[in-house]
């Protein structure tokens, strides 16, 4: 192919591959993670690997490559062009493609079954346009007790690493035990662990003015009963709940308990439970306005 009309043709593959990624974008806007590229700090920091080990050069699956180290603004989830300053070096990998060119391999980090670009987002851009199965790279894996699959969005890794989280710690403490404490949900990570101090604190307190230690597992109830129930009545008393949607009675405990500490530290330690409560409702929580508008955008989407 002659210069003038590769270069005609590059150009042509670039504008059709940014079309399709500006064309997902509008499909994307009532469930932007279906089509959004994964971060690879964002999946690291979520799952914390536990270690690193080289595996050296391997052949890997295009469509295994799921994110990107630092390009994931860039590109579509299925690697296509988004913005126009990618042109000048994304033309000149595609021109390689043509003249068959052989460039060095890409390097990537791989999480479970998945892999991250760590250097060569414009090469995995270019080979899944021109529809190449396999890519040569140099691989770092990072282990993690959390099972990645390619289908997996943030949110869904998310909702997977809090299960994990909520095993491991109601069953290393025998909490699991517990019907109450195997009911109660939390829809952020790390939110088990915190309500463990939670607890640990009550027991530590109750055991001041005690000769005989009392167990963990006396402990948790008491906290259940004396604690987290007295707040959850409040909670519910108040219809607090419909002012957070898609969030649990145990995620409200934990931010009132958070908001009321701070009141008793600001105004003393008789501030009331109850008008804590009411405050954090008032101030965070979501008018009628703004839950219908999500509603909307719910309904919308499962119906895409």
């Amino acid at each position: 192919m002659a210069d003038g009309n590769l270069v005609a043709q590059t150009s042509q593959d670039f504008d059709k591959a940014k079309s399709k990624a500006a064309f997902s974008d509008i499909l994307a806007l009532l469930k932007p993670e279906k089509r959004q590229l994964l971060s690879f700090y964002d999946i690291k920091n979520l799952i914390k690997p536990k270690k690193e080990t080289y595996r050296g050069m391997m052949v890997v699956n295009v469509s295994d490559i799921v994110g990107s180290e630092d390009r994931y603004q860039d590109f579509s989830k299925a690697f296509l062009p988004k913005k126009e300053h990618l042109r000048n070096r994304w033309m000149s990998i595609d021109k390689a493609y043509y003249k068959d060119v052989i460039l060095p391999a890409i390097k990537l980090f791989k999480l479970g079954e998945v892999y991250f670009v760590r250097d060569g987002n414009h090469r995995v851009s270019v080979a899944r346009t021109q529809g190449v199965l396999a890519i040569d790279a140099e691989v770092v894996e990072l282990t993690s007790e959390i099972e990645i699959t390619k289908d997996m969005g943030l949110e869904a890794l998310r909702k997977k690493v809090i299960e994990f989280e909520k095993k491991r710690v109601l069953k290393s403490t025998g909490l699991d035990r517990l019907v109450e404490f195997r009911n109660l949900e939390f829809t952020s990570p790390g939110r088990y662990e915190e309500l463990m101090g939670h607890i640990l604190g009550h027991k530590y307190y109750i055991n001041m003015n005690r000769e005989n230690e009392i167990t963990l597992i006396e402990a948790a109830f008491s906290w259940y009963e004396n604690l987290f129930k007295p707040i959850s009545n409040i909670i519910e008393e108040e219809s607090i709940l419909t002012r957070f949607p898609d969030r649990t009675m145990a995620d409200l405990y934990i931010w009132i308990v958070k908001h009321w500490d701070h009141l008793k530290d600001k105004h003393g330690q008789n501030y009331p439970l109850d008008r804590a409560a009411k405050e954090y409702s008032e101030i965070y929580g979501q008018g009628k306005g703004i839950r219908f508008i999500k509603f909307l955008r719910r309904l919308f989407g499962k119906s895409s």
